[in-house]
């Protein structure tokens, strides 16, 4: 890898003794990883298997690779994750209830390994300002099994009259200059320069301004970036301090081989030493720098008179008497003990929005929680994400598919089957993983797998 001379001059002066050590690392093969889902309710074991070993500080990642196209990836059983990465979600530590926001979340990594800690409970927010991305977000979603998840296409400073004072924790993982990713992904070296970093803490500090109007008072904001940058690192967490009077650091509990922050790099705050960066020469990931901190600002009294959202407002549809009959056969049959939040309809889709409904208003939502399903004439056809947040001990409706079987379905094809089962909907599971739903028309499954998902 050829790296900017002034880059090897730069770190070469912050790092010292230590710098061609660094400097050397950046040359050696990233490492790749994975985490498995707890919401599955089972070992991704193929996958397992396959790993060459656990990463020690996070219960549920291993390095290793995942084939795109097995049954593990394809399910949602296991995410690929570059292995410093998932520090940030461990970091994070949502608990189950809490209102969350990512704030910068595509393509979905962190966001995952959220929503997994709050074991679906309570409400995330995913937020990603590009439309393509966040598309990619709500897809990576869906496929890991989330249900009180939206996703939003906003920019932060809209989001910010939209949800004031609102979350618990909020994760700002902001874009930055790439540079702890550059042997990962050495593309990103074409766009550096000696003032791009710079340029992208003028950036973070405009989100991060954003961030704390949406932060509760005793909520906890997480800042991480994948960049070596003092700029962007400890320098943006000083003038955070410097801004935010009621804002502390919280100590963060390092693994072997996890560096303190550097004071000296930014205005030689002592305080800076709670941060943590992970450097590719002390631990067997990228570049990382992570921080988390407390807002200790007083509980405000609540305003008489609120100042109106002047934003305008979004009518939620709701499925009318048929549609409700429909849906209500179908969730009787299969998922007797479904409770939706609330049942609202985007055209013919169906959702379950754990959102309160005011806050949806002119809001870009790509997705308003778990799909459901789709209404078309006279029927509802339940959707693969319902299928995909599911667990085969929640209905008794289970087609058991074998390896064989299941390569069927994702290819689009029909499956036969023996076994003398009623007519109806069901479950498509393959070795515990829910697959899917198929409709069983006299000992033939038709097949229902999304067409632009079908290998």
């Amino acid at each position: 890898m050829q790296l900017p001379d002034k880059f090897v001059t730069k770190y070469k002066k912050l790092m010292g003794a230590e710098a061609n050590e660094f400097l050397a690392a950046l040359n050696q093969p990233s490492y790749s990883g994975f985490r498995e889902n707890p919401l599955k309710n089972g070992q991704p074991t193929s996958a397992i298997n396959q790993s060459i070993g656990k990463v020690p500080y996070v219960s549920t990642g291993y390095y290793g690779q995942v084939n795109g196209k097995s049954l593990d990836h394809v399910t949602g059983w296991v995410y690929s994750q570059e292995p410093s990465a998932m520090f940030v979600g461990e970091v994070v530590d949502p608990q189950p209830g809490d209102r969350v926001f990512d704030l910068c979340a595509a393509p979905g990594g962190k966001t995952t390994h959220l929503i997994g800690k709050m074991n679906n409970e309570g409400l995330l927010v995913a937020n990603e300002i590009f439309p393509k991305r966040a598309k990619i977000l709500a897809e990576n979603l869906e496929r890991w099994g989330a249900k009180n998840a939206v996703v939003t296409s906003e920019s932060p400073a809209d989001l910010e009259k939209q949800f004031p004072k609102y979350f618990d924790r909020i994760l700002v993982d902001a874009p930055c200059s790439g540079e702890g990713m550059f042997r990962k992904e050495p593309a990103g070296i074409e766009y550096w320069s000696p003032d791009y970093p710079a340029e992208c803490a003028n950036r973070q500090q405009k989100i991060l301004a954003s961030a704390m109007k949406m932060l509760k008072p005793g909520g906890v904001l997480v800042y991480s970036t994948c960049t070596f940058a003092p700029e962007e690192d400890e320098q943006n967490i000083s003038w955070l301090l410097n801004n935010y009077p009621h804002l502390e650091l919280m100590a963060i509990k390092k693994a072997a081989g996890m560096d303190d922050g550097r004071p000296e790099w930014a205005d030689n705050n002592s305080d800076l030493k709670k941060t943590v960066r992970l450097f590719p020469h002390h631990i067997k990931g990228e570049g990382h720098f992570i921080a988390k901190l407390i807002n200790k600002t007083p509980a405000a009294v609540p305003e008489k008179h609120k100042k109106k959202n002047k934003r305008k407002k979004q009518s939620i549809v709701r499925p009318d008497k048929t549609q409700l009959k429909l849906f209500e056969q179908f969730q009787t049959k299969v998922f007797p003990n479904y409770q939706p939040h609330q049942l609202i309809l985007f055209g013919d889709q169906l959702y379950d929005l754990p959102l309160e409904e005011d806050k949806m208003a002119g809001l870009n939502v790509l997705r308003p929680g778990l799909h459901l399903g789709t209404f078309k004439k006279n029927r509802f056809e339940p959707s693969l994400a319902w299928a995909l947040a599911s667990l085969p001990d929640e209905t008794e409706q289970v087609i058991e598919l074998d390896e064989d079987q299941w390569r069927q379905y994702v290819l689009g094809d029909v499956i036969n089957i023996a076994d003398n089962q009623a007519n109806g909907w069901y479950l498509l599971v393959c070795n515990r993983h829910s697959a899917g739903f198929g409709k069983l028309v006299n000992g033939t499954v038709k097949n229902f797998y999304p067409k632009g998902l079908r290998f």
